[in-house]
């Protein structure tokens, strides 16, 4: 297996604006990132397995088996302006498609990565307020072999990116360390055209009611998705609907 390394991780990143960790094993790189004192401007940590991995809304990642990508970028730098888990899954996309020829991958809304409408990986961010400081926190999991899996999950194994890894998380890192520094990036379209559910149901999950309320057609500059319904286009917010008809 190809092993992280730090020269191949920093890639074209300046060596003082980041600090690079790896480990062998660890209970999550958020919660190591949460740990960690920053010395610069951006932490990178990766690791090959995670003993307590963790998506969104509380869910658990499967992340024992070696060979994915677990990694968590964070920084004190003001994030409060961006999108981040919106960009970070375009970033992903656009790095992952580096080294793949298919028309299968794409986002499920907010952040999901999905191939063949399964889900292969997502981004979980968290914020650590301390001494008036604010630490952005931007995890990221991927199955790039993941022999046990949820029904809904899926891998990448059929494309063999093991001796690729490094570039990849090197280069989503880079991208998102850009944008963190005012770099222009037009994400809302770039996840538009990554997006695989245009015009499907949108389903409320308030109060585990379950309802259909209109369909997915956009997102807005903040992130937020566009649905329309019966009584016009609204607005919502991550973990106020989910969408059906993908896994």
């Amino acid at each position: 297996m190809s092993k992280y390394n730090t020269i191949e991780l920093l890639g074209e990143i300046k060596e003082k604006a980041i600090e690079i960790s790896i480990y062998d094993d660890i209970d999550s790189t958020n919660e190591a990132s949460k740990r960690a004192k920053l010395k610069k401007d951006f932490n990178l940590i990766v690791s090959e397995t995670q003993t307590s991995g963790k998506g969104r809304h509380g869910k658990k990642w499967l992340s024992s088996q070696s060979g994915n990508i677990y990694m968590s970028i964070s920084t004190e730098k003001d994030t409060s302006l961006l999108p981040l888990s919106i960009i970070s899954g375009v970033v992903c996309i656009k790095h992952i498609k580096r080294y793949i020829k298919s028309e299968n991958i794409g986002i499920k809304w907010p952040n999901d990565i999905i191939f063949n409408f399964k889900k292969i990986g997502g981004v979980l961010i968290e914020k650590e307020h301390f001494n008036q400081k604010v630490k952005t926190i931007i995890g990221i999991g991927i199955n790039l072999k993941q022999d046990i899996k949820e029904s809904w999950w899926a891998d990448l194994s059929e494309f063999n990116l093991k001796e690729k890894r490094n570039f990849i998380v090197s280069r989503i890192t880079e991208d998102i360390i850009n944008c963190i520094n005012g770099e222009h990036f037009d994400w809302i379209n770039a996840w538009k055209k990554s997006c695989v559910h245009i015009g499907k149901n949108a389903v409320s999950i308030n109060n585990n009611e379950n309802n259909i309320i209109g369909t997915f057609h956009d997102i807005d500059s903040q992130g937020n998705a566009i649905v329309v319904t019966r009584n016009g286009i609204k607005s919502y917010s991550s973990g106020e609907i989910k969408i059906e008809g993908i896994y």
